[in-house]
């Protein structure tokens, strides 16, 4: 019975031992895959899409693959994607310098589409992994700017509406007043002609 459970203890270690060889491999050969990605994105971006895809789909959880290829997409200037390949980086990141990196890009994303207000939580998100980064502390404060500057522009246009539709009213009620002269006008001569 001690021999059995000797046996045992050794299978499960032997086999946690290829297990663990398996997954360092499979991680070696992601890895591979970003580094050929990367080689090709200045010149084949779409091939190099395709190394990516292969590296995440081998190692989902290895943040680097998502990174590098939200970037290309940045870079592309397919944003969206971008965005969401980002914020899979960001969810999937391990360490504060991962999640700051993810953070600061998908701010610069949201920059592209002027979506100032959900940039400026983007940026604080990155800041309050890294608070050192000069750079994202600038492009905070230019996503603050503009978020202010949206706000004011969506106020105006706000009073504008109001003050056109105040003159709408008042001019609807002014027509109205009119035909209902005009209305008694015609009353007068009709009773005017009855004489």
């Amino acid at each position: 019975m001690e021999r059995i459970k000797t046996l045992t203890y050794i299978f499960i270690l032997l086999s946690f031992c290829g297990f663990s060889q398996d997954q360092e491999k499979t991680f070696t050969q992601a890895n591979d895959l970003i580094s050929q990605a990367n080689d090709l994105v200045q010149e084949d971006f779409i091939n190099a899409e395709v190394e990516y895809r292969k590296a995440i789909s081998k190692t989902p959880s290895n943040t680097k693959g998502t990174y590098n290829l939200g970037n290309a997409y940045y870079e592309s200037g397919l944003y969206d994607e971008a965005l969401l390949r980002h914020m899979e980086a960001a969810a999937s990141a391990s360490s504060k310098n991962d999640r700051h990196r993810a953070f600061h890009n998908i701010g610069n994303a949201l920059m592209k589409q002027n979506l100032c207000q959900e940039a400026v939580e983007m940026f604080k998100n990155a800041l309050r992994n890294d608070p050192t980064d000069d750079e994202t502390r600038y492009n905070f404060g230019l996503a603050k700017e503009c978020a202010e500057q949206q706000k004011d522009q969506q106020d105006q246009n706000k009073d504008n509406k109001d003050n056109q539709d105040k003159k709408d009213e008042n001019k609807d009620k002014q027509d109205q007043k009119d035909q209902d002269k005009e209305g008694d006008n015609k009353e007068d001569q009709k009773d005017k002609g009855d004489q």
